[in-house]
């Protein structure tokens, strides 16, 4: 499955029967990096300044919480850093459940062309990379 579709959803970032549950599964932390256009700019802050209600009940009932997406220019290009945990049993479960949802169909036709993959998600047809956690603390 492509990581694109995790993410953004993530930006992003989803609803298709995703049910809420108790928290007695352990969380799981996931970090990712991906490139943005500099003339997207402007238009990727727009989307997620006003996100869709839809997707970010999707996100929710998909066990996805503390979902934060950052903004960082390094040498001239920008860079997106992508934050979320699952706190649901079936990760790969709900990443389906959320990629054929509609509403987060057409979010990643707006956020997708913003976004400018790093070479080893390109390579992968993807858009983000995901990050190695190095240090963790509660």
């Amino acid at each position: 499955m492509k990581l694109s579709m995790i993410m953004v959803l993530l930006s992003g970032f989803l609803l298709c029967g995703c049910q809420k549950e108790n928290k007695t599964h352990d969380v799981k932390r996931f970090a990712s990096v991906t490139g943005l256009k500099a003339d997207q700019l402007k238009a990727y802050k727009a989307l997620h300044a006003n996100a869709w209600p839809e997707v970010l009940k999707k996100i929710k009932d998909c066990h996805i919480e503390n979902y934060s997406i950052y903004l960082q220019k390094i040498n001239n290009e920008y860079y997106l850093f992508s934050y979320f945990e699952h706190t649901g049993a079936d990760f790969d479960g709900d990443m389906k459940k959320m990629a054929a949802d509609p509403n987060t169909q057409r979010w990643w036709k707006e956020t997708d062309p913003c976004q400018q993959p790093l070479p080893e998600a390109a390579a992968k047809h993807e858009i983000w990379t995901p990050m190695e956690e190095v240090f963790h603390t509660n």
